[in-house]
């Protein structure tokens, strides 16, 4: 059926044109011989098609809501449900603050398993791969194995005290990243085996899919955490400035926005761009002035093994204090301020980028949202496009311009030594500080 088809097209194609009919033949015999190559079923799109499949629209707007905003319009009741859920989901983030890092740490994971499974559906349903054998497991087993890897990875930095006293745990910190690899490898070699005739194209689609979900989800949020351990100001300043950006540019674009910015996103415009980029500015320096008060907030955060929690105690550094430089007072203000500016500033402008190549790749699929898990908002992926790119910003920054030696970290290291070695770096670090006057020189035994 698929060579006559394309026998019929080649021939009016050939006519329409003026086109010699001995062209059409040898066109012909030539698909004849490509068929006889390759069979026809591998060359019918139908047995292994990528044309998106649209996702059935759903409302998940509760029942309440419903209600309460009958008489309004479809503009101002989306206006009402975004902002009651808006102020909701701060409220709860506030909470998780209080409650510590360690929350802090469960929330970030959850946020991320979420947005995997939100990517990974929407995978599923466009290359209709439910067919697929072992493909929804090896999915979530990768998940699972990076997950493993860069998580291993910080118990390795921040827990090493606290390993140190289990033997099981002193032999999956000293050979994780082999075991990492051994557990990838094995998925590797099961999705190898579960290849299948007519869907080879297909489930490479989906490898690759599911490798550039865990580079999105998995990596970033890894930043995120390790941006926390650097201090909680580092943590929640972009995060929270990322929403304001979200908040002010929404309101700004909807009560004044009649410049559209980009294609990609018809509803964002010049107007809320500019608004939210000045709103935001204004909000790092009160939120980054007020967290800069408290050592909680400005120290590191370190494991304690007597008490088994997490905490935040040291001298803060002059990075955190207000500073006196021999300059005009309005290049004063900059400067005090230059690492908040910094962030405001990629947040307002580069940061919303997350959210266009958001924009794009739902719009490449033909779907409205990642999922419809928030009321007014989309899925959790819809509010966090902006936050992953902003957290690898901000690990970026903070490994060129913020962080130096940490003592403690090598401190952890050199517990880990033989004590022969213990002792050859004591006496070179002894000889060196004595050098420097900085010990004085033991007096000779009697």
């Amino acid at each position: 059926m698929a060579m006559a088809l394309r026998k019929r097209a080649a021939a009016a194609i050939a006519a329409g044109a003026g086109e010699p009919a001995v062209r059409v033949e040898e066109a012909s015999d030539r698909e004849t011989d490509i068929d006889d190559k390759y069979g026809e079923d591998d060359l019918d799109p139908r047995a292994d098609s990528d044309t998106a499949e649209v996702p059935p629209p759903r409302n998940s707007t509760p029942d309440i809501f419903k209600k309460a905003f009958a008489g309004f319009s479809s503009r101002w009741k989306n206006w009402w449900i975004r902002g009651i859920l808006s102020l909701t989901m701060i409220s709860f983030f506030f909470l998780i603050i209080y409650m510590g890092p360690f929350m802090l740490i469960l929330l970030v994971s959850s946020i991320q398993v979420k947005c995997f499974h939100e990517i990974i559906t929407i995978g599923y349903r466009v290359y209709r791969s439910y067919e697929l054998p072992w493909f929804r497991t090896l999915s979530w087993y990768f998940l699972l194995c990076v997950n493993y890897f860069f998580y291993g990875e910080t118990v390795a930095d921040y827990f090493v005290t606290s390993v140190q006293r289990e033997e099981s745990l002193q032999f999956l910190i000293r050979y994780h990243r082999f075991i990492s690899f051994v557990l990838y490898l094995a998925g590797f070699c099961i999705f190898v085996l579960s290849l299948v005739k007519k869907h080879y194209r297909l489930q490479f689609y989906m490898f690759g899919w599911t490798h550039v979900t865990l580079l999105i989800t998995v990596t970033q949020s890894h930043l995120v955490i390790q941006n926390l351990f650097e201090g909680m100001i580092w943590f929640i300043v972009p995060i929270s400035i990322v929403i304001c950006n979200d908040i002010m540019a929404y309101l700004f674009g909807f009560f004044f926005g009649r410049t559209p910015l980009i294609k990609l996103s018809p509803k964002k415009t010049w107007e809320g761009l500019i608004g939210g980029f000045f709103s935001t500015v204004v909000f790092g320096f009160i939120i980054s002035y007020i967290l800069s008060q408290y050592e909680y907030f400005v120290c590191p955060v370190d494991y304690n093994s007597e008490t088994n929690r997490f905490s935040a105690n040291c001298e803060p550094s002059q990075m955190f204090q207000l500073q006196k430089y021999p300059i005009p007072s309005v290049l004063q203000t900059v400067l005090a301020w230059i690492h908040s500016i910094a962030l405001s500033t990629f947040a307002s402008l580069i940061g919303p980028f997350g959210g266009f190549f958001a924009s794009g790749f739902k719009r490449a699929f033909k779907i409205k949202d990642f999922a419809d898990t928030i009321p007014g908002h989309g899925g959790i992926m819809d509010r966090f496009d902006c936050q992953y790119l902003m957290a690898t910003f901000v690990h970026v920054y903070i490994a060129s311009f913020i962080r130096g030696p940490n003592p403690s970290k090598v401190l952890q290291q050199l517990l880990v030594l033989q004590p022969e070695q213990q002792l050859h770096i004591y006496k070179i670090l002894k000889a060196y500080l004595t050098e420097r006057g900085l010990l004085h020189p033991a007096l000779p035994a009697p």
